[in-house]
């Protein structure tokens, strides 16, 4: 069987560079996010960090109001805009990524699944029988932007394959984290609202399908999406990734016409500029420039135009936001006793052995059987390094752990525990990883 990822190596990293250094930076902007909440949270101006996100904004006209604490509107409002993001990513993977055909997407959709379901079933043995065993989905997660980041600082001892392969896994887990909060993390459903945000979902579908490619048409039906499914219970987030499969992934022009376009305008502007007039005295130069880029945009899918715009603001501003406002949990406590609770135990277990057990496991039994090739350059011990990554629950396992708990002692707790495994699985992985011998260096494009 011929081994994954033998594409050629430009193939793989012209799509994939611009994500990974992006989520690399990502990561190091959520560290200090977390420290400065923690620092704040644990000073003597606490009672203004938690005062902060409890300040009520309403958004409204006239007697149109929506009233939600600060720290809602992050985590219903903006955190839709991260998720649907998500939507875009993992609706590329789907049609032309890792995921776009069943032979390729076996390794890391298998691993996925395993990475998700040991550490519910080990938070599950810890709390059966108890108040938090609806918790079990906190452990679930995985932070791709922490766990690149953790990667960008291994170098050349990291193939590219694997930062694809766990890439491709985080996507998988957040499809599964997405069907947890659709599914089980959702409160009394408002059937009238779900029934307004179907049809809403369902004339973005046939905006697509008719061929529309205006964003705005799309901004506006997902806003309405969006306060539809959050009046229906849905937790408001799921419209995000819903209204994300929406968005065309076909380009107007195809790339033989572009190319027929983009010539004939490049005649005519060579034409025009015979003239010798400057650009402001010559109509006729920028009317076709307009014409060259508008020509750049039809050939250009709204899938791909929104994902690169988007991307570089959630990884840089939503998500050290959203940490910024989670994070932030008292630590004052004696935090031996706090790690020892069946609630913070589960976590623990679940991101720190089902994680690499679930990623790792699956993925050597697949690839040693021959179900499945291994990423091409990497070993068992580079599979086990990229399973103790994805323990790196953070931003969806804090996320999670806000739906599951309504007592907010439990998901102090949570998040404590949370972020303990979290940096424990980034050590930890980083030391697996760490003793690996260096690569090749990767082609620059004065050598490609």
């Amino acid at each position: 069987m011929r081994p994954l990822f033998r594409e050629p190596i430009d193939t793989i990293l012209s799509p994939f560079q611009r994500f990974f250094h992006t989520s690399a930076s990502s990561g190091l902007l959520l560290v200090a996010a977390t420290i400065a909440a923690l620092v704040w949270a644990n000073s003597p101006w606490a009672g203004d960090y938690h005062a902060l996100w409890a300040m009520p904004l309403s958004v409204g006209l006239g007697g149109a109001l929506l009233a939600k604490p600060l720290l809602l509107w992050i985590n219903d409002g903006i955190m839709a805009m991260f998720f649907f993001v998500v939507g875009l990513e993992i609706k590329r993977e789907f049609l032309v990524g890792e995921l776009a055909s069943p032979r390729q997407a076996l390794l890391p959709i298998a691993s996925a699944v395993g990475g998700m379901l040991v550490p519910a079933a080990l938070f599950w043995v810890c709390n059966q029988g108890s108040p938090h065993a609806d918790g079990w989905g906190v452990p679930m997660a995985t932070d791709i932007a922490f766990a690149l980041g953790v990667l960008s600082l291994l170098g050349r001892r990291v193939p590219a394959t694997l930062k694809i392969f766990l890439t491709a896994v985080a996507i998988v887990d957040d499809i599964g984290a997405v069907l947890v909060i659709a599914l089980f993390y959702t409160g009394t459903i408002h059937w009238t609202f779900l029934g307004l945000g179907l049809l809403l979902l369902g004339c973005m579908a046939g905006a697509n399908a008719l061929g529309v490619r205006a964003s705005g048409i799309y901004l506006v039906l997902g806003c309405a999406l969006w306060l539809a499914f959050l009046k229906s219970g849905v937790h408001a987030t799921v419209a995000g990734v819903l209204a994300a499969m929406t968005i065309p992934a076909r380009p107007r022009l195809g790339g033989g016409t572009y190319v027929g376009r983009v010539r004939d305008l490049i005649e005519d502007f060579r034409q025009a500029n015979r003239s010798g007039q400057g650009m402001l005295a010559n109509p006729r130069r920028h009317k076709i420039l307009l014409d060259l880029r508008r020509a750049g945009r039809d050939a250009e899918t709204p899938l791909q135009r929104l994902e690169a715009r988007l991307h570089p603001w959630m990884a840089l501003a939503v998500m050290p936001l959203f940490a910024l406002a989670n994070a932030g949990v008292d630590l004052s406590g004696d935090m031996g006793r706090t790690l020892a609770q069946p609630l913070s135990l589960g976590i623990l277990a679940g991101l720190l052995l089902g994680k690499p057990v679930g990623v790792a496991l699956t993925a050597l039994v697949l690839t040693r059987t021959g179900l499945a090739a291994a990423p091409a350059g990497t070993t068992a011990r580079h599979l086990l390094g990229a399973g103790c990554l994805a323990g790196i629950g953070f931003t969806m396992s804090i996320f999670i752990a806000g739906l599951a708990f309504d007592d907010p002692g439990a998901e102090t707790l949570a998040k404590t525990a949370v972020l303990a495994a979290s940096l424990a699985a980034g050590l930890l992985g980083w030391l697996v990883l760490r003793g690996l011998p260096e690569g090749p260096a990767e082609p620059t494009e004065s050598t490609r």
